[in-house]
């Protein structure tokens, strides 16, 4: 599965994903955590990026990988992000629930490229 995704960031500075499948409450599509702070980056802090997220690798993308699966208390996981654009970064962010709602599960790695 590989598919791109908008992620917006409201006046209040905070950074939702654009899922209009989504059937939950529009809190769980927030980005907290390090999440956030990645989608800053990514966004070269404006308050909107596109991300193109896929559980295989592919050419150009760069990888999270599950450190800390909350599935079975919180969901989510914990995930860590060595490189963004081949700059060293060791990053940890929280991914929730939704991640497994677009995945179908919690991957052990997730692979990201960037529009």
């Amino acid at each position: 599965m590989k598919q791109l995704f908008r992620f917006y960031k409201t006046p209040e500075d905070k950074w939702y994903i654009d899922l209009p499948e989504w059937t939950g409450p529009i809190s769980a599509l927030e980005m907290v955590e390090g999440a956030d702070d990645m989608l800053d980056k990514a966004s070269n802090n404006t308050n909107e990026c596109f991300l193109e997220l896929s559980d295989t690798d592919f050419e150009g993308a760069d990888s999270i990988q599950l450190i800390e699966n909350l599935r079975d208390s919180i969901g989510g996981g914990y995930y860590y992000m060595e490189t963004y654009k081949g700059e060293t970064i060791n990053h940890r962010m929280w991914l929730c629930e939704v991640t497994e709602f677009v995945f179908g599960g919690l991957p052990e790695t997730i692979y990201i490229s960037y529009r």
